[in-house]
C-alpha cells in the first residue's frame, strides 16, 4: 500500500458482486461508482428507489456497460431489512462484499418502525440485521468482507442499555455518537466470531472523517464552532471520504478488525490508512453485550 493510496489502487473486481447500502448519495455513491468502475456488479440498497435509480444511471453514465441495480431497503424497518434480503438472497447466489454505508445524523428524536430510538435503530440494529441474514452468502466466498462505516464521533459514544429507546432523555448528538460505537462493538465481536469459526470472511470498519456530504444538514447550533474549524481546516470530498471504505473491501492487505481512517490531522481527512478506535469500542465484554442485546431486539441470529 503506498503512503497516499487512491481509488486508482483498487483491484480489479470483475466477477464480485457489492452490495452497498445508501449508495445513492455521498461515501456511499462514490464507493458504488469505483467498484462498478472497477467491474463489480453493484447493488444499490436505498430507500428511496427513485433515488437509486438516478444514482445508477450516473454510474452507467460515468462507465457504460457497469453492472448496477437497485435494492429497495429501509434500515429502520426490520420487514424491510428482511424483504430486501431475501430479494438480495435470490438474485445473489453469492455475496463478495457487504458495505454497512447508509445511516442518519443529528436527527430530533424519532423512532423507527419496529419502536427504536432512529439512529440506533436504523444505524446499528438495521445493519446488525441486514449482516446477519446475508451471511450465509458471503460464508462461502473465499475473502469475502464485511465493511462497516463508523466515525470519528464514536470517540464520545456511550451505550446506555437502559436507554436504547431514548424514553428517559435524549440527545440527538449523543445518539449518533452511540451508534457510530455500536457500528465499531458490532464489527470486532463479528470478526472474533468468525476467526473463531475459521470462515474466509472478515469484518472490517472505515470512517470518512470530515467529508462534504448531505449527512450535516442536521447539525446543532451548538456545534458550529467545531464545523468552523473544519472549515479552516478544509473539510474533503465525498469522493475522498470514500477511500477508507475502499481500502477495507478491497485491499489485499486488509485483516480483520483493522479500522480505516483519514490519515491527516485528527483523522478529519487525507489519504486512509489503519488507524486507532477507543478503548471503549475494543470492551469484549461490552462488544458480546451489545451483541447479544442485538440478537434479541432484531431475532436474527447468525450463522456462524
Amino acid at each position: 500500500m503506498t503512503q497516499k493510496w487512491s481509488a486508482d489502487e483498487v483491484p480489479p473486481q470483475r466477477g464480485r458482486v457489492a452490495v452497498v447500502t445508501g449508495a445513492n448519495t455521498g461515501i456511499g455513491f462514490e464507493t458504488a461508482q469505483v467498484l462498478a468502475a472497477r467491474g463489480a456488479s453493484v447493488v444499490l440498497a436505498v430507500r428511496d428507489v427513485g433515488k437509486g435509480k438516478q444514482a445508477a444511471a450516473r454510474i452507467a453514465d460515468a462507465t457504460p456497460g457497469a453492472d448496477v441495480s437497485v435494492q429497495q431497503l429501509d434500515l429502520s424497518s426490520l420487514d424491510s431489512v428482511r424483504a430486501a434480503a431475501d430479494q438480495l438472497r435470490a438474485a445473489h447466489p453469492r455475496i463478495d462484499l457487504l458495505i454497512n454505508n447508509a445511516g442518519v445524523m443529528f436527527t430530533p428524536k424519532a423512532t423507527t418502525v419496529d419502536g427504536f430510538e432512529l439512529h440506533f435503530g436504523t444505524n446499528h440494529l438495521g445493519h446488525f440485521a441486514l449482516t446477519g441474514l446475508l451471511l450465509p452468502h458471503l460464508l462461502p466466498v473465499k475473502g469475502s468482507r464485511v465493511v462497516t462505516v463508523s466515525s470519528i464521533m464514536h470517540r464520545p459514544g456511550r451505550i446506555d442499555f437502559d436507554n436504547l429507546r431514548a424514553e428517559r432523555s435524549y440527545d440527538r448528538v449523543a445518539a449518533y455518537c452511540r451508534s457510530k460505537l455500536a457500528n465499531l462493538l458490532f464489527t470486532y465481536e463479528l470478526d472474533r466470531q468468525l476467526s473463531a469459526s475459521r470462515t474466509g470472511t472478515v469484518a472490517v470498519a472505515a470512517h470518512p472523517g470530515v467529508s462534504d456530504t448531505e449527512l450535516t444538514r442536521n447539525t446543532p447550533g451548538w456545534m458550529r464552532p467545531f464545523m468552523m474549524v473544519s472549515d479552516l481546516i478544509g473539510s474533503q470530498s465525498a469522493a475522498m471520504g470514500a477511500l477508507p471504505t475502499l481500502l477495507a473491501a478491497t485491499g489485499p492487505h486488509v485483516q480483520g478488525s483493522q479500522y480505516y481512517g483519514p490519515g491527516g490531522f485528527r483523522q478529519m481527512k487525507g489519504h486512509p490508512t489503519v488507524v486507532p478506535s477507543t478503548d471503549r469500542s475494543h470492551d469484549a465484554a461490552l462488544q458480546h453485550r451489545l451483541w447479544t442485546v442485538s440478537q434479541q431486539l432484531t431475532g436474527v441470529e447468525f450463522p456462524i
